[in-house]
């Protein structure tokens, strides 16, 4: 009998795929002039339950037209601002070490954990998720799954969202009034009690919340953000998230050696990507478990030898100028207080 891949290294090998699909987006991502406002969605629209059309809520680089619209090829029909209070985001998702250590997801929101000044600053907004609801077509909304890895890498849930009224500046943290249903995309980190099936295999960083996203990155999050003029109190916390900043010339040996030694393994992974595809986005067996293990091997190898040798490769070091060639001293948010 062959031997079949474990599903824990296929969804591993999933995740994979959605990190370097999401790493090409960012890096080959072009800036948009002026992009055109979309239609509001009809109140009509948001109370019926449609097959025609489906509402997608975007809430990371999807945010921004330069990504969805452009690098995706999505044509949204309309779109809506929403705050949902049941979810809230958070940057876990491994990326690239030196190059873009982390992406945005979203989980469960857990309303009762307290505010403390120590919490990194990506983690210090606690109204729920903010986002856009999209309407888009079924064949578009299948070819957002496809590109946020084929379903596996990310779960489709449903989740209660409620219009933010234009001009709006601040967020109440209970949303009053109506909510309708929408789709979006989750990579639960465990068995949640909400009995959304949850699957093994991600990979997993030691703290979830210390790698910060490139300035690119978050960028196309601000860009979207701004877009859809999002409430500003919303924009005053996404503009002051830290990103990834490289400091020493440790570190900007260590991106080369990342980019010379693994960027053709990715890219030529990515190729394979396109190639051996469904319909669905989904990739075969075992090219996830390659691809798993690729991922794998990446950050193991960035624990034992790279970060030893070159520094930090998910978080900024903070170095005077006498230090730029050590780089022995780090910069950790939780240490800065709220002002």
């Amino acid at each position: 009998m062959a031997h079949q891949p474990s599903t824990h290294s296929v969804l591993q090998g999933e995740q994979a795929k959605c990190s370097i699909q999401k790493l090409w987006l960012v890096l080959t991502t072009q800036a948009s002039s002026s992009p055109v406002p979309l239609p509001r969605t009809t109140p009509e629209r948001l109370a019926s339950s449609s097959t025609e059309t489906v509402l997608y809520l975007a809430y990371g680089s999807n945010l921004s037209a330069e990504t969805f619209k452009g690098a995706r090829g999505i044509k949204p029909i309309s779109a809506v601002n929403v705050h949902v209070p049941s979810l809230e985001l958070t940057f876990d998702l491994a990326g690239i070490p030196y190059i873009e250590p982390c992406f945005a997801n979203t989980r469960w929101r857990d309303q009762k954990a307290p505010l403390s000044s120590n919490d990194y600053h990506k983690d210090r907004w606690r109204k729920g998720l903010i986002g856009v609801v999209y309407e888009v077509t079924p064949e578009d909304y299948r070819t957002i799954i496809a590109t946020e890895g084929g379903g596996a890498s990310y779960q489709d849930v449903v989740v209660s969202c409620y219009i933010i009224p234009g001009g709006c500046k601040t967020v109440d943290p209970l949303p009053n009034g109506a909510f309708f249903e929408a789709h979006t995309l989750l990579q639960p980190e465990e068995e949640d009690s909400r009995e959304i099936r949850t699957r093994e295999g991600r990979i997993h960083r030691p703290d979830p919340s210390y790698a910060q996203a490139s300035a690119r990155y978050l960028k196309l999050i601000t860009d979207g953000a701004e877009e859809h003029s999002l409430p500003e109190e919303y924009l005053h916390f996404l503009h002051n998230i830290r990103p990834y900043t490289i400091t020493t010339k440790r570190q900007r040996l260590g991106q080369a050696f990342v980019i010379a030694f693994w960027s053709p393994l990715i890219l030529a992974l990515l190729g394979l990507t396109k190639m051996f595809h469904d319909d669905e986005g989904k990739i075969p067996a075992w090219l996830a478990k390659i691809m798993g293990l690729v991922f794998k091997l990446l950050w193991a190898s960035y624990d034992l030898a790279l970060k030893p040798a070159f520094g930090d490769g998910e978080r900024t070091i903070r170095v005077d100028d006498d230090e730029a060639m050590c780089g022995t001293e780090k910069w950790y948010e939780k240490s800065v207080e709220l002002r």
